[in-house]
């Protein structure tokens, strides 16, 4: 190897550590949380009048656009409107974001199958933060991290 291709693959590879110092998993797993929790909660905020009074064209939406089987439209609505608000905010503060990181993915996979299904670019988009999420817990910026500390060894 040249002088050139060492210097070079030597430059390529500090970046690359200086690059996953500044963006560490803490980091990605705030910037998930927070991403994520804020397209649900607006979400539901739409769906309500005042602090949580469900609006009527919420109710007509799940009675008539979103029709998902199993399930009266009454009770869809209220669950579906609680989730978006409560599951955010747990995000937000990173308590059981496992928990609920799995609840908005289910959320997500529910309305790519059922409601939209040619929406998969914006579901995919949300899948995404969920997933890692999922897979690498709140990080150390969060209350799992200070009341659920993890052992070492």
């Amino acid at each position: 190897m040249n002088t050139l291709a060492r210097s070079t693959t030597h430059a390529t590879e500090s970046i690359r550590k200086c690059l996953e110092r500044w963006i560490s998993h803490d980091l990605m797993a705030l910037a998930s949380r927070l991403g994520i929790a804020g397209i649900f909660w607006l979400s539901g905020r739409t769906k309500v009048e005042g602090w949580f009074s469900l609006t009527d064209t919420t109710f007509l939406l799940f009675r008539e656009d979103y029709a998902l089987p199993l399930i009266p439209p009454e009770w869809a609505a209220y669950l579906a409107t609680t989730a978006e608000h409560l599951f955010p905010i747990l995000l937000v503060l990173g308590l059981a974001t496992r928990l609920s990181a799995a609840a908005l993915l289910g959320m997500t996979a529910v309305i790519q199958f059922l409601v939209y299904p040619a929406a998969w670019p914006t579901h995919l988009t949300w899948a995404v933060p969920l997933l890692y999420l999922l897979g690498r817990g709140a990080g150390r910026w969060s209350l799992d991290a200070l009341l659920l500390p993890r052992r070492k060894g």
